[in-house]
């Protein structure tokens, strides 16, 4: 019996892979409408998510999402080998650009309050296999992201009770690959108890955020304020001046660092959780990029002071500074302090990556049982518990210089597109401009882009073409401003002075991914072949599939529906005669 259904199993596949490239040209470019996704879509999951949180929450779970993720993992190394103590700058020019980012995503969330982020937002306007591209990228980042935070934790943790050592409570597995062989169980129980109150309820889940993340924003002051008493402007261009890797390492930098942004667009998933989404994402969203890109910098800034740059840890870089000025009970302070920093961003970044996932599930592109909301508890606990033993178990192995590049560059492509779709959705399905112009003005607004661009990295800052470049950059913007006037007559919240805002997240992103190092890009080649490839074999019969099925259901009900208008008129008819 069971190698029958096996055999059938196996027939059937194999006959869906044979219609491979039919359900392709049907399902890649297919999208759907707003007002779908919001309702046929959503409902696919079983129970609603439950609307419990405020404006006040959001700002929380913005910050909180942040924070704990780029001072405390990233600052360090990175003033160290790539910018000396202009770290500070790229924290600014990254700030601006995940400003310019989240300015997109506002206008997403608001017209479309789905869980899915910017799955559900691409999906919407460049089709299925665009949205389901970026949803994966989104994922494989959170998950690779969390696992290097949790590790961090761990070393922090270390430093809070005294150890000198950051790798002091890691077990050491010789045999096994250098940068793999640092075993952190710390870091895996961390990730599992936050699994499981994320399993329980998001309400309570955000309360605890929230606590963290007021007590997080009076730690960094702390920091801040001790960071520029004791510290001394000397250490700014001692030794080697302010940047004595030059402007081409603050600008690497800043894409390294772009990491630490990662949090603001997971709070745009949870949109299905808001109370009234039109007023609240705005100001969640905006204003949690705001806060922390200021605390950001000042924490770079304070960091730079305190210590020269080549004397900054690569671990635990605060409290290693604060003990290298003589403050040991500080640096202490500070390593729990950053702890539980890490824990209100761990938390809400885990919170978000089940939220993408869950969304991908409903849309069939990977296995529906990811897509189940529990009923009692309004969360989507399939989801959680998948991706908690995934970053678990990376978590456990790796270390946070392997995955940090990979990271940056999967999330600025997922800015990228997003940029795209904003100008696209805003001149083509509000303004109903002709879609082939907008798509030619995206492809030479993009390609002028990776010109600077590659003038800039390739040609040792070959000034004829950035001025070229950087010239029809501004030139290409403000022909299409001047022919292609925005017409948005929705109440809600937009993007203000379009396209220049979108266009100048679409340059910032792919100048920014151009400064990061080729294996990067070799990995996140192989990463996108591999999502591609499952894509292939699953996901596009998957949803072929599901939508055939709704097809089928819906032109039933029209028959039916056709029918018993048919009787009724002829009912009328016989009631006329007699």
């Amino acid at each position: 019996m069971a190698t029958a259904v096996s055999s059938t199993f196996l027939r059937r596949y194999l006959y869906s892979l044979s219609q491979t490239p039919h359900r392709l040209r049907k399902r890649m470019l297919a999208t759907w409408t707003p007002d779908q996704e919001l309702n046929q879509v959503r409902q696919r999951s079983g129970a609603d998510m439950k609307r419990k949180l405020k404006w006040f929450d959001l700002v929380a779970l913005g910050v909180g999402g942040m924070l704990g993720v780029g001072v405390f993992v990233t600052t360090g190394p990175v003033a160290l080998h790539v910018t000396g103590p202009a770290v500070f700058l790229s924290y600014i020019i990254a700030g601006i650009s995940a400003l310019l980012s989240s300015l997109c995503y506002t206008e997403f969330s608001v017209h479309v309050s789905a869980a899915g982020g910017a799955f559900s937002y691409l999906r919407l306007t460049f089709g299925e296999f665009v949205g389901y591209f970026a949803g994966a990228n989104i994922i494989m980042e959170y998950v690779l992201s969390n696992a290097a935070v949790a590790r961090s934790f761990t070393e922090y943790l270390c430093v809070a009770f005294g150890e000198s050592e950051p790798n002091a409570w890691r077990v050491e597995v010789h045999g096994l690959l250098k940068g793999y062989n640092m075993l952190d169980f710390p870091a895996v129980g961390l990730i599992l108890l936050l699994t499981l109150c994320l399993c329980h309820s998001t309400k309570e889940s955000s309360i605890l955020n929230l606590i963290m993340t007021v007590f997080h924003v009076i730690f960094f002051g702390f920091i801040i304020g001790c960071g520029m008493y004791k510290g001394s402007a000397k250490n700014l261009v001692k030794p080697g001046g302010l940047a004595p890797f030059g402007v081409k390492g603050v600008l690497d930098g800043a894409a390294i660092v772009y990491f630490s942004y990662i949090g603001y667009d997971s709070a745009s998933t949870l949109a299905e959780e808001i109370q009234n989404p039109t007023k609240s994402l705005p100001i969640g969203i905006v204003g949690s990029v705001i806060i922390t890109s200021a605390l950001y910098c000042l924490m770079a800034l304070s960091l730079s002071l305190m210590v020269p740059y080549n004397q900054i840890s690569e671990k635990a870089a605060f409290s290693i500074a604060f003990q290298r000025l003589g403050w040991k009970w500080a640096g202490n302070l500070i390593g729990g302090g950053a702890s539980l920093g890490i824990v209100a961003s761990l938390l809400v970044a885990m919170l978000g990556q089940a939220r993408y996932l869950c969304a991908i599930g409903r849309a069939r592109l990977v296995p529906f049982w990811l897509a189940k909301v529990h009923p009692k508890t309004g969360t989507p606990l399939n989801a959680t518990l998948f991706l908690g033993l995934c970053t678990a178990s990376i978590a456990l192995f790796t270390e946070l210089y392997i995955v940090i590049e990979m990271i940056s560059i999967g999330t600025l492509m997922v800015f990228y597109l997003v940029a795209n779709a904003t100008i696209y959705r805003r001149y083509v399905m509000v303004s109903k401009h002709p879609p082939s112009r907008i798509l030619l003005f995206l492809l030479l607004l993009s390609c002028s882009a990776i010109g600077f661009s590659l003038s800039w990295k390739l040609n040792q800052q070959w000034w004829p073409g950035l001025l070229f470049f950087g010239a029809s950059t501004i030139s290409i913007i403000a022909f299409f401003h001047y022919k292609f006037p925005s017409q948005d007559t929705s109440e809600a919240w937009s993007v203000p002075y379009m396209p220049w805002p979108a266009a100048t997240s679409i340059f910032l992103n792919v100048f920014l991914m151009t400064t990061l190092r080729m294996l990067s890009f070799q990995r996140f080649a192989i990463w996108s072949c591999l999502i591609t490839l499952f894509y292939v074999v699953y996901g596009v019969h998957s949803t072929y599939k599901a939508e055939e099925i709704i097809m089928e259901v819906n032109n039933r009900v029209g028959e039916v529906t056709n029918n018993v208008n048919s009787t009724v008129q002829q009912s009328k008819l016989d009631i006329q005669v007699l």
